[in-house]
């Protein structure tokens, strides 16, 4: 069996193809294709998806649908997808009618029954695009995320297809982190400004944690319940350990990103910050504090914060900060770091930036 991979099961009608008034497609100049549909598929294909088409066809073979009709437009549509370098690696048709009571129907997965016998498929990176609630009931069915699709000129629940691109490529990722001194759930979004929601009991430490998402571009949602009744060490480290973490599997296999960062910030506070999203994790810090505290949060844990971070995330990242106003400093290390991140997290194209072929 192959090794798993990425994979959109895709519906035909409604979702390639405009759903035909009489409900099947059995002539050629019924069809019309869904706006996007062939840059979205192409985009998708570049990006590592392969493709399986998963589609009803009712009372396929009878004398109301002649199979010849349906396989003289289903070549058509097929030719017309690989003309622009977009192929299927299957095509699953079931042509019973749901009063048949067959195994193969959507939303039951007896259709791919002979495909997975060779293939596998990535789960947790799969989808199925469709336009129906059998279609999202079948990818429950597959245990993989569904997406609805709807024509743009239509009204009702659904994205267009250049909506569904961003929705598959988008690089979050949500790490829950529980242990005795602890309880952190961690969401990021690297792509586009998403929510930035932060609540730690350290009052202080939530505003710099917003100013890192803020200034590095990316969206965070972000729970923390710690043993403050302690100190702040572990609410702290575990924070930094849970973003970092968070960040690294949102960037998935690195493909297309910035990699390096670099930032000089200056104000009456000047932080250095140069990072490198190596999967190599190394932390360097010079600068000293003149107090031992700001609000809540002990500053001989923000360079041991970026330590954590820079472990978790496996990334090179070399800190160095001075001034007078200690309030001043931190936060100039911590919105410089997320100016350092904000190109290093951007991605641009899909080749690696690496001559190694992995980070």
């Amino acid at each position: 069996m192959n090794a798993p991979l990425p994979t959109l099961f895709i519906d035909r009608d409604g979702t390639l193809v405009e759903e035909p008034a009489d409900e099947q497609v059995d002539a050629l100049d019924k069809i019309r294709f869904l706006p996007g549909v062939f840059a979205a598929l192409a985009e998708l294909r570049q990006a590592g998806y392969r493709f399986v088409m998963v589609s009803n066809q009712d009372g396929l073979g009878t004398a109301s649908f002649p199979r010849a009709d349906f396989e003289r437009c289903q070549d058509f549509i097929l030719r017309s997808f690989s003309s622009q370098g977009i192929d299927f690696d299957a095509v699953c048709i079931c042509p019973h009618r749901a009063s048949d009571g067959c195994s193969c129907r959507k939303p039951q997965a007896g259709l791919l029954r002979e495909w997975l016998t060779g293939n596998a498929f990535d789960a947790a990176h799969s989808a199925v695009i469709g336009d129906r609630d059998t279609d999202l009931e079948f990818a429950a069915n597959l245990g993989v995320r569904a997406l609805r699709v709807r024509h743009p000129a239509l009204a009702g629940a659904g994205e267009s297809w250049p909506e569904v691109v961003r929705a598959l490529l988008a690089r979050r990722a949500c790490v829950e982190r529980r242990t005795r001194e602890t309880s952190i759930t961690a969401e990021v979004e690297l792509d586009g400004q998403g929510d930035i929601q932060i609540s730690t009991g350290i009052g202080f430490f939530d505003h710099m944690l917003e100013q890192l998402a803020r200034h590095g571009g990316f969206g965070l949602r972000l729970q923390c319940q710690g043993d403050l009744h302690i100190d702040e060490h572990h609410t702290v480290e575990d924070c930094a350990l849970s973003l970092g973490e968070a960040l690294r599997r949102a960037l998935g296999d690195k493909a297309g990103i910035g990699r390096y960062g670099f930032l000089l910030a200056m104000d009456e506070a000047e932080a250095q910050v140069a990072i490198d999203l190596s999967g190599r994790a190394y932390f360097t810090f010079a600068g000293s504090f003149g107090r031992s505290q700001v609000g809540a949060l002990p500053t001989e844990l923000v360079p041991h914060f970026f330590r954590s971070l820079s472990d978790a995330l496996g990334c090179a990242l070399h800190l160095t900060v001075r001034g007078e106003n200690t309030h001043h400093m931190i936060e100039a290390c911590f919105k410089g770091v997320g100016r350092a991140l904000r190109p290093a997290l951007r991605r641009e194209g899909h080749d690696l930036p690496s001559t190694k072929g992995v980070l």
